[in-house]
């Protein structure tokens, strides 16, 4: 429950579920968004994250049954696939329906989610139409799509003032990517295309993750490590992305990025990898899709809005607009209170 799309969806879930009659609680590895719904009162339990041996599913659901028998639910919710194993298991003796929300694994996985998944949830989620897509095409019957969406933030604060902050001026095209450093998110290209670019331009990276230290050996190779900012995990995007002039994200794959709907709300255009969810949050205008492990042509995108505000003003408009439409925090809301109460009431969703 730290920095991460699914884990903002949990707290915006959490803290909107009063509205619509819920009493929610929340298990998970723990992180700032568990602490700031602790202090909103929301009951919170730590569960270890459950990694790919069989004694880390043993230790989460170890604590995951202490969970279920303390809280006592009628639904369980889990996000993603080891979460959905391990709810499984904890729910088991007391027959509590689980509905398990898929943000997505890489293209080999499906098959291995798939199966997983048949076996443990009453109802799969899929965050975007290529992700329910790919679900059907391994086995996974009636997927039901609920896209993602961004719940009302903090405001945001001066953009200068937060740039200063980091040392930037406020003619300084800033580029902001808020991705965890992990193979998945493919950095190594972004560090590719931000050699490419060239001139003055700074490159924030908001996130953290076992590749730090080679990217970081990879940006000084590639002489741009003075344009090249390491933020570390934050708790401050909305902050960030008021300071940024545009979002790039180089991922492999991707579910419903929470990251480029922030960036759409916020009113920053988006360049991004032509993968699932991406293509299906930049479809009604904001942003600028790339090919895959593309650098050169990330570092043309980047370029054609870095230095041009007029593109980056009439795409930020638009990127506002599309999310207004598509992606309303008020109908995920609506669209999950059917599904959960159809659950306890013992019906098929």
């Amino acid at each position: 429950m730290g920095t991460g799309g699914a884990e903002a969806l949990v707290a915006g879930m959490a803290r909107a579920g009063g509205e619509f009659g819920w009493h929610s609680a929340v298990a998970s590895g723990g992180g700032h968004r568990a602490e700031a719904l602790r202090a909103l009162g929301v009951p919170t339990f730590t569960v270890p994250v459950a990694r790919r041996k069989a004694t880390g599913v043993l230790r989460a659901t170890t604590a995951a049954k202490a969970a279920v028998r303390s809280f006592r639910p009628e639904v369980v919710l889990a996000h993603n696939v080891s979460a959905s194993l391990v709810a499984r298991l904890a729910v088991l003796p007391r027959k509590v329906p689980l509905l398990t929300v898929f943000h997505g694994v890489a293209d080999a996985d499906y098959e291995g989610a798939a199966r997983i998944l048949r076996r443990t949830s009453r109802t799969v989620v899929a965050v975007a139409d290529a992700t329910a897509e790919r679900l059907r095409a391994a086995g996974v019957t009636d997927p039901v799509v609920i896209p993602n969406a961004v719940f009302p933030q903090r405001e945001r604060v001066d953009r200068d003032a937060v740039r200063a902050v980091h040392g930037v001026g406020p003619d300084v095209p800033v580029a902001l990517c808020p991705a965890r450093l992990v193979p998945q998110k493919r950095h190594d290209v972004l560090l590719e295309a931000w050699a490419r670019l060239g001139g003055d331009a700074v490159l924030w990276l908001a996130g953290d993750g076992p590749l730090r230290p080679d990217l970081a050996h990879l940006a000084a190779e590639l002489g741009v490590a003075d344009r090249v900012a390491f933020l570390g995990n934050r708790c401050d995007v909305p902050d960030l992305l008021a300071a940024a002039d545009l979002t790039v994200l180089t991922s492999d794959w991707e579910g419903m990025p929470v990251a480029v709907l922030e960036s759409l709300t916020a009113g920053r255009p988006v360049v991004a990898t032509d993968v699932d969810g991406v293509r299906q949050a930049l479809a009604g205008g904001g942003g600028v899709v790339v090919p895959r492990r593309d650098p050169a042509a990330t570092a043309e995108a980047l370029r054609s809005l870095l230095f041009d505000e007029r593109a980056r003003s009439a795409l930020g408009q638009a990127g506002r607009a599309s999310v207004r439409r598509a992606h309303d925090p008020a109908l995920l809301m609506r669209s999950y209170d059917e599904l959960l109460r159809t659950a306890v009431g013992g019906e098929r969703a």
